[in-house]
């Protein structure tokens, strides 16, 4: 009796789902619903395998844990050949995989939490900002240039710090590393402006009339904040960390927190509010107004980031170097 093809099982065409713990040698990868891991080397060969392990399957969504920038590399070329792929926080990362039972860690465990996210991610409702999506070249050369930059700061605040209690013998190195540090910060600096005036001549020049925005802030915001003018107020507050977050439970009415967001983008904002609280009039009458309603000098400085940052969202947007909203902040 000739086998009936119309009883075959059919294939499996549901999204599966991928974890991916990296390292810097190898990374892990699992698949959701499976309680085992494999490991491949954290170079192009290990890419190019992973890849063909995923040849064929219906891959709904692949998580990467950042690991200090070494989930780039993999993420890009995931990307490239045509998988949907997601960077996630490590912490949130870790808060999720407690949350599922995984109170231990290991480079497996790790691996099959981040596979159960995966499939939670996917299932979002609104799905903005969940998909990792590489920038431009040119947006990627500005974030290497001031990630450098801050590398550089942070050594040279070490070494400030090493010589403030250093004996005598040791001040003269010192004071050579740091020389050549302000040297080579001096010189990433002109190549940031370099690299602003080619790529990003027009948004940095209305960005950087507003009084208290620097060439510094204009690259930060640029190379780390591309949702810039694409998105609205509150979704760019959001992925910036000011936006002020509800902390209530019932009829308990918490006090308001900033949380999360781009560590670098918040700090730089909060730097130059220093200086514009100062010689910005209209920012400086808001921040005066705050402080004697009450508010710390914390809370008026977020504030004042805050407000800042959605009028830089609404400029990028319009296109226009006044807006209604800015009158008295410009030059």
């Amino acid at each position: 009796m000739a086998n009936d093809s119309s009883h075959e099982p059919a294939a499996c065409t549901a999204p599966m789902y991928f974890g991916v713990d990296m390292a810097k040698a190898k990374f892990v990868w699992a698949r959701h619903g499976d309680s085992h891991s494999q490991s491949l080397s954290n170079d192009e060969d290990g890419f190019e395998s992973f890849v063909q392990a995923l040849r064929g399957l219906p891959v709904g969504l692949i998580v990467v844990e950042a690991t200090g920038g070494l989930e780039r590399s993999l993420a890009l070329w995931l990307v490239r050949h045509g998988l949907p792929v997601a960077v996630v926080n490590p912490r949130a990362a870790r808060d999720f995989a407690r949350a599922m039972g995984h109170l231990e860690k290991d480079d497996t465990i790790d691996a099959i939490a981040l596979a159960h996210l995966a499939q939670t991610l996917a299932g979002k409702p609104n799905q903005a900002g969940i998909r990792f999506t590489p920038a431009v070249p040119e947006v990627q050369a500005l974030q290497a240039l001031v990630q450098r930059r801050v590398q550089l700061l942070n050594m040279r605040t070490a070494e400030q710090n090493r010589r403030a209690g250093s004996v005598r013998v040791l001040q003269k190195s010192i004071g050579a590393v740091i020389k050549t540090l302000d040297k080579e910060i001096a010189k990433l600096d002109r190549d940031i402006d370099d690299h602003l005036n080619r790529h990003f001549k027009e948004l940095t020049a209305r960005l950087g009339s507003i009084k208290g925005i620097g060439p510094v802030t204009c690259a930060v915001v640029q190379a780390f904040l591309t949702e810039l003018g694409h998105v609205s107020n509150q979704r760019i507050s959001k992925l910036a960390g000011l936006a002020p977050l509800n902390r209530d439970s019932g009829a308990a009415h918490g006090k308001r927190h900033i949380y999360g967001g781009r560590k670098i983008v918040r700090c730089t904002l909060h730097m130059a509010m220093r200086s514009a609280v100062r010689f910005n009039p209209v920012i400086k009458a808001y921040y005066d107004r705050l402080i004697a309603a009450g508010k710390s000098d914390k809370v008026a400085v977020t504030a004042c980031s805050h407000k800042l940052l959605r009028i830089l969202n609404a400029m990028a947007r319009s296109g226009q170097d006044r807006n209604p909203e800015l009158h008295g902040f410009t030059t």
